[in-house]
């Protein structure tokens, strides 16, 4: 890459700036139509793929086949294997056949590593023998493999075909690949010289000039082995709706983006990560993140999945009925939902999840990628967050102000100017001449900070992080092999290599307090810009012909860059803590397999009512997808929100995973006390809503670490029969016992809200209960959102509020236990020292409580363990609250010890004294870790 003229620099500088602060530019990004391997493969006609198998047979447990054209035109045959793995997972991969000689490949097509678990593996079933059967009357036969009770998967012939068949349906199709005949897998190659008197465009195997270099916008991409690029159909089969595929700013149930209907010019789905400020709402454009999982789901209940590991960019077309009218293509009549997957590079290497229901489908999907990682106690509670707090002194008075104003909160964040000129592990001499103290002050009240580390590195040769990684060659290079130099906040950048395990052990150990001066114990760090951004690259990022380790193509490995960056920031504070201190990281871009290294966050949003809609479906996807602690800015990244709005983002933003309020510099300030005395009072009490119920959100991170559940789910999740879910994503469920219904329209009088099941729910604030299976339209209070919690629920609290989530460890619990028609009512308590990783040895508390026939009881849920990691808490049950009880009782019977105890009304919530009167077991002191039960007399 040329270096810029000075003028034209600065010129260039002052635009992007400019850019950070004005609206979306829909032109600096491509369309499909500009990027030729979307255009030619949305151009091919159902019936178009001639590929049949050879030589079907048992490879090391797999079942493998050659594919071969009917047509003249393949470079090389493709090399086809098929793997089963328990509960029902299968497994297709497609790659060129690299042991054929003439002509031989060029280089292997890349395969992305480090995503898939090696102990998932293990998990694989040797197939022992195949079976082959004429399917339905087909005329060719297929071959047929146990994938597991109730499924196989079928491999049929000719026309070359993969599909799961459901047995316990008639044998139904579940899912499908190539069922309309769009595959397409474009070869390796090398392009000849041109002799004398050649017309290239006619040269054997060449193609036009187009498919050796791509331009846009001045920018040139070059193609060392032409076009690579792979398509094919996928089908979801008695599906209503797929959902999934983030990152983008849609609704939760994806629109078809071709078909009868749908606008000619309508764009795919587009995966490909990207710097997008101010993004649009109810847009198919890619955003910072990409994972390729799509998620089906079907009246009573059904659901599947289907996820392609591939990190190159992807198109993904969601077709709506009728799409394929004029094909004349023959399919088994169901209903069903097409959809048309197109990648740039890589191989086919994809999974098939069979559910039956949701939960089952992420669960599948994250035992391959990996389950979230468990969070530190602190890092769900509330982060205060700006670009950016001036220096120590505004520090100081920031933390002061949330104790004079009583709102309890756990980390302070610093944006890039708290550095020594945008050099990472520095800080600025003038601002922060003091930073382990500012720290440790912090720290003394229980509290953390997060310092941002991104992944463009100055190009100054007296910053030794740049210095070593020069002498070291451990930078990305251009297309011509000289390290890449591109621009981003420092002005002249290079970025590590950070596909290459080697770096990112180096960049890891930039964590030591030895090398980050200043750093305590109590920072952890933000990765921000790691898609990666590049001001003057092709649509603000890295050229797609940069090279990394082993001469691997930016092209191919793009989406999991910034995946491969947050793992190495994440070991580097696991190495920082010795092993036993849970790393916090932030990261903005994000790949299948993220959830094991920390949190994401939904980018740049705008303060506006839409882009606070537009977030409950962003975040109910990524934890469809294993991305369970996710968060957007609350009040909006850019822009300056009314006092309603900002407030509402408080209310509905205390119920996010991860709770960080956030804001541009050019933002007018907006921390929580800036809005007159009642809004503080709004905004005080919203997040004293989140302290109070942390041991449930504490609970539910557990579940996600040990199942893969999200924290926030859509209702469909837990009410996957109920069709009136099917299309609400303005509503959610925290864990599977609270509802929230967001308000997302300025003055709003009423808020609409569906309740699911056949059961009460009872609202959270009030006590008050309502039926389920139904829409209440409820008078919209300024207090707070709708929150409501289901009948036959138990929830724990802490009703104590402190400066920080640290200074509550010890304190009381509160449960909430709201009764069905039954008047029983079940729920779970997890509690470890919220910080190490001495529970995996077995140093937690796990309680179930059950309240049936009057009567509570505390079971142990907790594996008996003989390791010496050991955990003990000093809090007991301070009281508890029935919902649903008919007053009248006056005692309750504690055993073991035969003492009695006090019932009386009391107020639902402490803090406001506000609402009804509810039953209250008064006092009841019994040990959170001890086996008790509590009778009513």
């Amino acid at each position: 890459m040329k270096p810029l003229n000075p003028l034209l620099l600065f010129i260039f500088l002052l635009f992007i700036t400019s850019q950070k602060v004005l609206s979306f530019k829909r032109d600096e990004f491509r369309y499909c139509n500009q990027a030729p391997f979307c255009k030619r493969a949305r151009s091919r006609s159902p019936g178009a793929c001639t590929l049949v198998p050879h030589g079907i047979s048992i490879t090391d447990g797999d079942l493998t086949a050659t594919l071969l054209s009917k047509n003249e035109n393949q470079i090389r045959p493709l090399i086809l294997s098929l793997s089963v793995y328990q509960d029902g997972i299968l497994r297709l991969k497609i790659d060129e056949d690299y042991d054929h000689p003439d002509p031989p490949a060029p280089k292997r097509r890349f395969q992305v590593p480090e995503v898939i678990l090696p102990e998932f593996e293990s998990n694989k079933l040797w197939l022992q023998r195949l079976s082959t059967e004429t399917v339905d009357g087909e005329s060719s036969p297929s071959t047929v493999v146990y994938l597991s009770d109730g499924y196989d998967a079928v491999f049929r012939h000719d026309p070359f075909e993969i599909y799961i068949r459901d047995k316990k349906s008639g044998n139904q199709k579940l899912i499908s690949l190539n069922s309309h005949q769009l595959f397409d897998f474009e070869q390796l190659r090398v392009k000849k010289e041109k002799q004398e008197g050649e017309d290239n465009d006619n040269s054997e195997n060449n193609g036009s000039d187009d498919n050796w270099e791509e331009r846009f916008k001045g920018h040139t991409d070059t193609r060392p082995y032409g076009p690579q690029s792979i398509s094919f159909d996928v089908s979801f089969y008695n599906a209503e709706f797929v959902s999934g595929i983030p990152e983008h700013a849609t609704s939760l149930a994806l629109k078809p983006t071709r078909g009868p209907g749908v606008e000619k010019d309508s764009e795919p789905y587009r995966l490909f990560n990207l710097d997008v400020f101010e993004y649009l709402n109810e847009s198919p454009f890619g955003l910072y993140g990409s994972i390729p999982l799509m998620i089906s789901h079907g009246k009573e209940g059904r659901t599947a999945g289907f996820f392609w590991l591939n990190a190159a960019e992807m198109q993904i077309d969601v077709l709506g009925d009728g799409w394929d009218a004029e094909s004349g293509i023959e399919l088994v009549k169901q209903k069903r939902i097409d959809t048309f997957w197109m990648s740039e590079a890589g191989i086919v290497d994809v999974f098939f999840f069979v559910g039956p229901g949701p939960k089952d489908v992420v669960r599948q999907y994250t035992s391959l990628t990996g389950r979230p990682s468990m969070p530190q106690l602190f890092s769900i509670g509330y982060h205060q967050c700006r670009w950016n707090y001036r220096d120590e002194e505004d520090v100081e008075n920031v933390d002061a102000k949330f104790d004079e104003h009583d709102i309890p909160y756990d980390v302070l964040w610093l944006d890039i100017e708290h550095t020594d000129g945008k050099r990472y592990f520095t800080w600025d001499p003038v601002l922060f001449p003091n930073p382990a103290e500012m720290q440790k002050k912090l720290a003394a009240k229980g509290r953390h900070m997060v310092t941002i580390v991104d992944p463009h590195v100055k190009r100054d040769d007296s910053f030794r992080l740049h210095k070593e990684a020069t002498e070291k060659g451990y930078y990305v290079k251009d297309a011509s092999g000289k390290d890449f130099d591109g621009w981003c906040w420092p002005g002249s950048s290079s970025y590590p290599d950070m596909y290459n395990p080697e770096i990112r052990s180096w960049w890891s150990d930039k964590f030591s307090y030895d090398y980050y001066v200043g750093s305590t114990p109590s920072l952890y760090i933000w990765n921000d810009m790691n898609e990666p951004s590049v001001f003057n690259g092709p649509e603000i990022s890295m050229p797609r012909d940069a090279l990394h380790l082993g001469g691997i193509e930016h092209r191919e490995l793009h989406n999991a860059y910034g995946y491969y960056f947050h793992m190495a920031t994440s070991n580097g504070l696991l190495k920082r803590g010795g092993g036993n201190d849970r790393p916090f990281v932030l990261s903005r871009a994000f790949f299948p397999g993220s959830q094991r290294y920390g949190s994401v966050w939904t980018g740049d949003n705008t303060a506006d009512w839409d882009h606070l809609r537009v977030s409950v479906p962003m975040m109910l996807t990524l934890g469809l997808s294993g991305i369970s602690f996710s968060g957007a800015d609350v009040g909006g990244f850019f822009g300056n929100p009314e006092p309603e709005l900002l407030v509402r983002w408080y209310q509905l933003g205390a119920f996010y995973p991860f709770f960080r309020a956030h804001a541009h510099q050019d933002t007018k300030r907006r921390e929580p006390w800036l809005f007159g005395e009642k809004n503080t009072r709004l905004i005080r009490e919203a997040i004293h809503v989140r302290y109070m119920l942390l041991p449930y959100f504490y609970t539910l991170f557990r579940e996600a670490n040990t199942t893969g559940l999200p924290v926030m789910r859509p209702l469909w999740m837990e009410f996957p029969s109920d069709e009136t879910t099917f299309t609400n994503d303005e509503a959610f469920m925290v864990g599977s016992s609270i509802l929230v219904q967001g308000i997302y329209t300025e003055r709003a009088k009423y808020a609409s809200v569906y309740l699911p099941g056949k059961e009460l729910w009872y609202d959270i604030r009030t006590g008050a209960s309502y039926k389920g299976s139904k829409t209440h339209k409820l008078e919209a209070s300024e207090d707070s959102v709708p929150a409501f919690q289901r009948a036959g629920t138990i929830i724990p609290r802490k009703d104590r509020l402190r400066r920080s989530s640290t200074q509550m460890v010890n304190d009381p619990y509160t449960l909430v236990i709201a009764l069905n028609s039954s008047k029983a009512a079940e729920g779970e308590l997890y509690i470890d020292d919220g910080k190490s990783f001495e529970f995996l040895q077995g140093a937690y508390i796990h309680r179930r409580f059950v309240f049936a026939n009057g009567k509570l009881t505390s079971i142990n849920l907790a594996p008996s363990s003989s390791s010496k990691s050991q955990f003990s808490s000093k809090s007991i049950i301070e009281r508890i609250i029935l919902l649903g009880y008919s007053p009248g009782a006056k005692n309750a019977l504690i055993e073991p010890g035969n003492q009695k105890v006090e019932i009386e009304l009391g107020p639902l919530m402490l803090e406001w004294g506000r609402g009804s009167s509810v039953v209250t077991i008064r006092k009841p002191a019994v040990q959170v870790s001890d086996d008790w039960t509590i009778k009513i007399l």
